[in-house]
């Protein structure tokens, strides 16, 4: 699986237009698997990068939404709803797209603020769907 996941992080990093940076998070354990940047980050921002994933698609208050959802909807699965998350900061646009074939696993994509959104999604999805069988 190591292998698998530092390809992904590479094939993004080459097929994403203006991608600085890439990684896979491991919701399980709630840790970065690994990543790859054009630029240097302290320790500490990277180890929050996986909590804070971990918080976007799993926290308490979303957890709850989806289970209320379920709930009304009268579905058993445990299925998570939230599978693509866009996050825009001052200057950056991050991308958070869960693999489909393990929850379990979020590959995180950051590019500047002006990429072409459409773009980002759609080479986004269409290398981690080559690359899912992890």
């Amino acid at each position: 699986m190591a292998d698998h996941v530092v390809s992904l992080t590479k094939r993004l990093r080459q097929e994403i237009p203006s991608c600085l940076a890439t990684g896979v998070v491991d919701m399980a354990t709630g840790m970065l698997l690994t990543y790859e940047t054009t630029d240097t980050h302290p320790a500490e921002v990277l180890d929050l990068l996986a909590g804070a994933t971990l918080d976007l698609f799993q926290g308490r208050t979303v957890t709850m939404i989806e289970d209320v959802f379920k709930e009304r909807r009268g579905i058993s699965s445990a299925e998570h709803y939230f599978q693509e998350i866009l996050v825009n900061s001052t200057n950056l646009t991050h991308l958070f797209i869960r693999n489909t074939m393990n929850e379990d696993v979020v590959v995180v994509v950051v590019c500047p603020k002006s990429v072409n959104i459409g773009m980002l999604f759609a080479a986004a999805r269409r290398v981690v769907k080559e690359l899912r069988a992890f």
